[in-house]
């Protein structure tokens, strides 16, 4: 992933439903080769920001530059150069995963030459190859994902859009898709995916926009979103087993409690509005002259989810 190679440009996206405004002036980039996580609650505007990408709704304000071309002006080229899953789709059932795969297949434009060993090809890739010639209705709903993921790829996308691919999986089909994203990647196809699973995000996303009410509340990594939104100033301090915690920290000014949990192991929450670096080095000294041993010292981050929740709201749904 590199920053000076964009493939995705959201400039000043607007879509409006009669009085309801899915998207307000959102703006964000994309970069080739990374997995982009697309988080909010339900009704965020997740789904309405992917149909504009891969083209379903043209009518919006602002625009949308996929490799510098606008999705607008530019839509025949650009599908194809993109693989979309939608978060509803359905197979008529009645045909085998072969079947269905031959006709999207010649639907995407693969040279007939080429098309039964492209197909073979990403069968083995998604983990289908031994039920291809089973009707789709005797699929379970893992391999029904797996094989929407697989109709996908059939023309070589650069660009993967996936809209909640992992929802409503069980466990074990939920690992196997997030295996697959992380094969996805290594073949340098770039990956932007929605969801409202947080945990799903953080095990996949290089980088991760969150979205509420359809504005942009933060664009960033994992951990720069969690170094941005430093909720209080917590300092966790681990002891040598042979050593007893520090007692005299509570008597620092800039402590405001301090928790003991087991019998090594603190947690140290500074009062608001210090100077951090000034606090670390009073704490650590007062620890030094108690003669403790310390194993590790952590300035605490919030966890992604803290994060999450004070960016879109504790009571969104």
């Amino acid at each position: 992933m590199s920053k000076h190679n964009v493939l995705i440009d959201f400039n000043n996206v607007s879509k409006n439903y009669k009085k309801i405004k899915a998207l307000d002036n959102i703006s964000f980039k994309v970069y080739k080769g990374e997995v982009f996580g697309y988080i909010g609650p339900n009704g965020a505007g997740k789904t309405t920001t992917i149909k504009i990408l891969v083209g379903l709704i043209r009518n919006f304000k602002g625009n949308i530059l996929i490799n510098g071309e606008s999705v607008l002006k530019k839509s025949k080229e650009i599908h194809k150069t993109l693989g979309y899953l939608p978060q509803e789709s359905g197979f008529q059932e009645w045909r085998t995963v072969n079947h269905a795969l031959t006709t999207f297949g010649k639907l995407s434009g693969v040279s007939p030459g080429k098309l039964n060993k492209k197909i073979e090809k990403i069968l083995q890739l998604v983990g289908l190859f031994e039920v291809k010639d089973k009707k789709i209705s005797h699929l379970s709903g893992g391999m029904k994902q797996r094989l929407l993921l697989a109709q996908a790829l059939l023309h070589n996308p650069e660009l993967l859009v996936l809209d909640e691919p992992l929802s409503g999986l069980d466990p074990t089909s939920r690992f196997q898709v997030k295996k697959i994203i992380k094969l996805l990647v290594k073949k340098d196809i770039t990956i932007f995916f929605s969801s409202h699973i947080l945990s799903d995000v953080q095990d996949l996303a290089d980088r991760i926009g969150i979205i509420n009410k359809g504005k942009i509340m933060r664009v960033g990594t994992p951990d720069e979103l969690q170094s941005h939104f430093q909720i209080g100033n917590d300092i966790e301090v681990i002891y040598s087993m042979d050593s007893v915690p520090c007692k005299g920290l509570e008597n620092l000014s800039e402590v405001n409690k301090v928790q003991t949990h087991q019998q090594n192991r603190q947690i140290i929450h500074l009062t608001s509005d210090i100077d951090i670096d000034k606090s670390i080095k009073k704490i650590l000294q007062c620890i030094l002259d108690e003669k403790c041993k310390i194993r590790n010292f952590n300035l605490l981050k919030p966890s992604l989810e803290q994060v999450y929740l004070n960016y879109i709201g504790e009571n969104s749904n």
